[in-house]
This record gives structure tokens, C-alpha cells and sequence, in this order.
């Protein structure tokens, strides 16, 4: 579950679900290194990755001058916005709403961020359809989840703060503080929630509608002051949407505009999928950030960042541990006297908008990690589960009837090579070379079963995302490196390697010896990385497999102690740019630490010449012009296809149990297409709860 873990908490950092200073507690509560959270920070958030200063060596951060300085982009609420630089694209107002039966499959045009249509451009904000309104009452009953939490006293109701209760639950999040929308990756549209409609104004607006009538748990109406309040603490946290924007206000209680400072397609997904919080609980702390804002300063620059008054109310917003549940607009709300370390409940909020459209009196979250989880899962007491289980323990689960589902997430185990330690990996033939050495179809049943899936295109970013940006006559030109060792020992042949009594020697004459490394608790990273070593041993290289433990192992690949690793490569959101940030910055040296794989950033393609990745990478998502960005996209598709600065095994699907029948029925088969959502950002489950399809079992 470490695993899974790390990689939501990276996935919300990137979409600015999870603000840099909750990813640097949370991370080094999984064991993440210093330099390795300094590394993801300057990727994730910095508008020039790796232009960031190092992050803390040691200890929890206290000011937020501990925090890694992240842009020199321009958003300032006074700083007037620039127009784009691409072509206009003509304003997209939101599609009338539809009503979408549960379970339905639903049929829309293609998506902006998600085709390569040029009459798609931005047709993403239109919503696809709402929840339907229920006519009967609601089957009551319970639904028994299971997920990792801490509990108080460490543990807080502060929503904010690292060990906030309500994020902690992950998926289970958005039942509770709501979002203005949910993704629906198969059709690429939203499904709206706290907000009914949106539309970009180009050159720099984004404009939201809120649904109205919409009640907190208290009893307060929910107005756009909520909606601003929520960004200006966001801003104060420096969440990674203010790496675009330059303002955010209200124009009445329904309506809230968005000023982009950078006009950027990834805004949407940024604005929609951030949980709303009550102006009433953190209303007075935005009026304090908003002063400092107004004063010029800017927690988004290296200066606003080292700003005494900033990091002064910075750190006093971090003491502020909220002891009790605040209001909700969610159908759900946690019960404090439930929570223990094993357990909590989160009862029904009668008073939510959607409450009347959901089953369920209450949830059940069970707290522990896999080795916890699994005998909960074997003796029917979890209806369903994220965490990542062995291929011998999701057979035992289909052997007692438990159906195993497998949603996609959207990541994967990857070969890496450290480039400095060894320089004969520069050479991209010898990348290559091994990409065809490695049998992945075999690698990917021994590891994870029916849950792992080789990758057709080898571009670095999960097959079903690069398939809506790039046509199928552009992916017919990556070269899939199926398993081919003939190709592979003339490529390194090519490259000046020699095999010598069966075994291989570099140019240099030394042997082809290298330890490879996994983690030793993750039941798919260690086998994907024990098989590979054995491959590479039949081949002819000298590969000694090397465990490290899960809490280690991040300091260990960012030192660059390591001489080929196992570790990941994908993102789980819908624009590839994200991707391409973990492939080439979260493990690499970018300039701000001597770490990573040490991948050069500036390479020479044949047929692309001599390119600057960072830059490409970094320049992805800018404008409104879809057409500007589909070009990139391809140009760095093409580029990773060839250079290969890891070597992409398969993509991890989920393994996740789900029990039919004992308190829960309804859940749709295989075919549904909410089953091609991401699991963790936009979880099909927590959809299935609020649109009523899952239902109580009556007794």
C-alpha cells in the first residue's frame, strides 16, 4: 500500500489536491528522503522544474521558509494577465446538463487535453451529464471500506494540515468536502458537482457557476465567499493552480472568476477538482493571506516564500489543529466518537444537496496497510479496497468468490540507469538494447497478474491518455520494443559492446556487472525488478539483485547510489505534461541536487535534432491552443520513444477486491466505462456512491 500511497500523494501535488507543505510532512511520514521530496517539489510545482532550492535535510518544516521556493511566474493579483501566445479559440460555454442514469454509458464529442481534434479545443469544460435525481428513498445499510489514517491526537480536522482527517481518507475524500466536478476519463468530460456549469473566456478567464441551494452540514448556505476563501488558503499553501492564476472572485453567491496570469488548459482540472472548505472555519486566516497578497507578497516567488510575515502566518495557520469535524456539503461527514486506530465511521449528512441520492447510512473506513487489510478483505468485512495486493492473494480472493477489479491508475515500474555511475548508458542503443532484452509480457504476469499491462507506445505516458492526444497514424511510429534479444545484441554490437565467453563487456572492456535494485515490501516492484535481473542475466549481463526498504529506498535513488533501479514512470491525470515531469524530473537532477539517474536534459534525436527536454517538458501545458500543445506532445513522444531514459516495464492496474452481496449491491461489470477512470484521483467507486448505483443489501 506504500506504493499506492506515495503515489496518490505525488498524483495530488501535481494536481494541486495536496499543497507542498502537506506533500512534505505526509512524505516524510512514508519515509520519503529529503532530497527526494526537494526533487518531486521543484517538479511538480516549479514553472522550471529543478530551479528550486533544495528542500530541509532534516526534520518536519515548521515556517514556510522551509518550503522549496517554486516559480518566478507572474501571479500576483495585480500583475495584469498576458494574452496567449497561440491562436484564440473562441469561448466554450457549458452544454446543457443531461441527466446520466446510473451506470449508463454516456456519449460526448472529444475532449480538449484529450484529443488531437482541432474542433475540440477546450470542449473538455462542458459538462457530460449530472446525477440523477433519485425517486425512490434511499436502501440504508452500510458500505465497509478500507484506507490509511492517522488518528488524533496527531491526527486533525484541519483539512489543510498534513494529518487533516478528511484528505487522509483518499478516495473517500470527496464525500465529504466536495469538488466542483468529477473527470470521466472515458469520455473526457466532467460530471458537475458543487459547480452546475463553467466556461473559458479566452484570452485569460475561467468562469464557474455554482449550484444553488446547496447547504453546509451547519446549516449555512454554500456561496462563491466559500469558493474564494478555498483558494486564498490555497494560495497561502502555495498549491500549485497559483503557478497560473492571478486572481480569484466572486461576482455574486453563484459565480466565481478565475484570472489566469498564465492562460493554461491544465487550469480546469486544477479549479474542478479541488475540494471546496467552509469561508466559516477559514474564512478570517484568507482575509490574512488576502492583506499579505495585497501587500505584493507572493508565497509563489523564491522572495514572497523567504517573507517573514508570510512564513509567520504561514506557520501559525500550520498550528491551527481543528479538534472537532467541520461542516460539509458531502453526503457524508466523520463521526468523532467512532475514530480509533483501527477504525471510523463516517455518518450520513442528512442536510447534503446529494444526500437523497445516496444509500448508504453510513461508511465504515478500516485504517491499515495491506498486511492489515487483507484478512479484513478474507473474512468479507471490506466491500472494497485500493491497496495493492500479490498476484497468490488476489487468486485467494477470486477463490472465495470475491471479484478482483482491475481500474487503471495510470503508473508503473520502469528499468532506471544511473547515468553518471555508469557512462556506457548514455549511449541510447544500449537503452534500447535492453528494452528488447527484457521479455515485459512475462515480467508483467509474474509481477502483478492480469493487473499489470505492457505498453504499446513506449512514450512515457500511460497508453490510455496518449491514445486521446495523438492520432493513431502518430502512434504507429513509436516502436513498441517488443521482446526481440536478436535485436538487441546487434544493437549493443552496434554501440561497441562484445560478448566474451557468453557474457557482455562494455566498450571500455569491463564486464556488464551491476546491482539492480527494488523494494523489498512491494509485492509487484520487487518481483518486476528480481525478474528483469534474471532476464538480463539469461542475456549475458552480470545482474545482482539488490532489496531496499520502502523507507530508504527514495533516499537511496535520489543519492544515486544505485546502478540500475526499479521505479516509476506515468502519471495518473489527464494531460500528459505530468507524465513527462515524473519521467524526466521527479528522479533526475535537474541543477538543484547532485542525485537521481543524472539523465541529461539536452539530447540530439535523429529526424528531431538537438533538444531541450526541461524546456519542452515545461512549456507543455501553456495557452489555450490545443493545437500548439498536440505538437509537443508529439515531439516528446517521439523523443522518449528513442532516448528511453527508462525503461518502462508495464502500467499498474488496480487489483481491488470488491464484494458483492453481503452489504453492497449494484456494482456494475467489468464493461462499464466509469471503470476506465483513474483510481485514485477520480474513483469510479466513490462515483458509483454518489449517483446511487451501489446500494445497501436489505436484511
Amino acid at each position: 500500500m506504500a506504493t499506492d500511497d506515495t503515489r496518490d500523494l505525488v498524483q495530488g501535488l501535481m494536481e494541486g489536491r495536496v499543497s507542498r507543505r502537506q506533500f512534505l510532512a505526509r512524505a516524510l511520514a512514508l519515509g520519503m528522503s529529503a532530497s527526494t521530496i526537494g526533487a518531486i517539489l521543484a517538479a511538480c510545482g516549479a514553472k522550471t522544474p529543478g530551479a528550486a532550492t533544495k528542500a530541509p535535510s532534516t526534520g518536519k518544516p515548521t515556517t514556510g521558509a522551509t518550503k522549496a521556493p517554486v516559480t518566478t511566474k507572474p501571479t500576483s493579483a495585480a500583475t495584469s494577465a498576458p494574452s496567449p501566445t497561440s491562436a484564440p479559440v473562441g469561448t466554450t460555454t457549458a452544454a446543457p446538463v443531461a441527466t446520466v442514469a446510473p451506470g449508463a454509458t454516456t456519449t460526448s464529442g472529444p475532449s480538449a487535453g484529450m484529443t488531437a481534434s482541432p474542433s475540440a479545443a477546450l470542449s473538455q469544460l462542458a459538462p457530460i451529464g449530472s446525477l440523477p435525481a433519485k425517486t425512490t428513498s434511499p436502501t440504508g445499510g452500510e458500505f465497509h471500506a478500507a484506507y490509511p489514517y492517522t488518528p488524533p491526537p496527531q491526527g486533525s480536522f484541519n483539512s489543510w494540515l498534513s494529518y487533516g482527517l478528511q484528505p487522509a481518507l483518499g478516495i473517500y475524500y470527496d464525500l465529504q468536502e466536495m469538488p466542483l466536478a468529477k473527470y470521466l476519463w472515458k469520455e473526457g468530460k466532467y460530471v458537475p458537482m458543487l459547480a452546475t456549469s463553467w466556461e473559458v473566456v479566452p484570452p485569460d478567464t475561467f468562469r464557474v457557476t455554482l449550484r444553488s441551494n446547496v447547504k453546509w452540514s451547519d446549516g449555512k448556505p454554500f456561496t462563491a465567499k466559500d469558493v474564494v476563501t478555498t483558494f486564498t488558503i490555497a494560495r497561502l499553501l502555495a498549491y500549485s493552480v497559483w503557478n497560473y492564476l492571478g486572481s480569484v472572485t466572486a461576482e455574486g453567491d453563484n459565480t466565481v472568476v478565475f484570472k489566469m496570469a498564465s492562460p493554461s488548459t491544465v487550469v480546469p482540472r486544477y479549479v474542478l477538482e479541488t475540494q471546496i472548505r467552509q469561508d466559516a472555519v477559514y474564512g478570517s486566516w484568507a482575509q490574512k493571506a488576502q492583506a499579505l497578497f495585497a501587500k505584493g507578497i507572493n508565497p509563489m516567488t523564491p522572495a514572497g516564500a523567504k517573507n517573514k510575515e508570510y512564513t509567520k502566518l504561514n506557520t501559525d495557520f500550520q498550528k491551527n489543529k481543528i479538534k472537532a469535524p467541520t461542516p460539509v456539503t458531502g453526503p457524508f461527514i466523520i463521526d468523532k466518537n467512532s475514530i480509533t486506530s483501527s477504525q471510523l465511521t463516517l455518518v450520513k449528512n442528512k442536510s447534503s444537496w446529494i444526500a437523497n441520492q445516496v444509500n448508504f447510512d453510513k461508511i465504515v473506513v478500516y485504517n491499515g496497510e495491506t498486511p492489515t487489510v487483507t484478512p479484513l478483505v478474507l473474512a468479507r468485512q471490506v466491500d472494497f479496497a485500493t491497496h495493492g495486493f500479490a498476484v497468490a492473494t488476489a487468486k485467494q480472493f477470486e477463490k472465495q468468490g470475491i471479484r478482483v477489479a482491475i481500474p487503471p491508475t495510470h503508473f508503473g515500474p520502469a528499468v532506471f540507469f544511473n547515468f553518471k555511475k555508469f557512462p556506457e548508458f548514455n549511449d541510447a542503443r544500449v537503452r534500447q538494447a535492453i528494452a528488447y532484452a527484457i521479455n515485459k509480457e512475462t515480467n508483467a504476469t509474474i509481477s502483478l497478474g492480469k493487473s499489470a499491462k505492457v505498453s504499446k507506445y513506449m512514450t512515457g505516458v500511460p497508453d490510455e491518455i496518449i491514445e486521446h492526444w495523438l492520432s493513431t497514424s502518430d502512434l504507429s511510429q513509436m516502436e513498441p520494443y517488443k521482446y526481440d534479444p536478436g535485436k538487441a545484441e546487434k544493437l549493443l554490437t552496434q554501440a561497441g559492446w562484445k560478448k566474451v565467453g557468453g557474457k557482455w563487456q562494455t566498450p571500455q572492456g569491463k564486464p556488464a556487472k551491476y546491482e539492480f535494485a527494488t523494494v523489498a515490501e512491494y509485492a509487484d516492484w520487487n518481483p518486476a525488478g528480481t525478474n528483469a535481473a534474471d532476464q538480463l542475466n539469461s542475456f549475458g549481463f552480470q545482474t545482482t539483485p539488490k532489496t531496499i526498504t520502502y523507507t530508504q529506498y527514495g533516499d537511496f535513488i535520489q543519492k544515486g547510489q544505485f546502478d540500475l533501479a526499479i521505479e516509476s514512470w506515468g502519471t495518473g491525470a489527464p494531460h500528459p505534461y505530468f507524465s513527462y515531469v515524473t519521467d524526466l524530473f521527479s528522479n533526475n537532477d535537474n541543477g538543484d541536487a547532485k542525485s537521481g539517474m543524472q539523465f541529461k536534459m539536452t539530447q540530439n534525436v535523429p529526424g528531431l535534432g538537438t533538444l531541450d527536454l526541461k524546456k519542452m517538458v515545461t512549456d507543455l501545458p501553456d495557452g489555450l491552443d490545443i493545437h500548439k500543445q498536440t505538437a509537443g506532445i508529439l515531439k516528446l513522444a517521439k523523443a522518449y520513444n528513442y532516448l528511453l531514459p527508462q525503461v518502462p516495464l508495464w502500467e499498474r492496474y488496480g487489483d481491488c477486491p470488491v464484494l458483492e452481496g453481503v452489504r453492497v449491491t449494484g456494482w456494475p461489470p467489468d464493461s462499464d466505462p466509469l471503470w476506465q477512470n483513474n483510481l485514485y484521483s477520480d474513483c469510479p467507486t466513490i462515483l458509483w456512491i454518489l449517483n446511487g448505483q451501489l446500494k445497501g443489501v436489505k436484511k
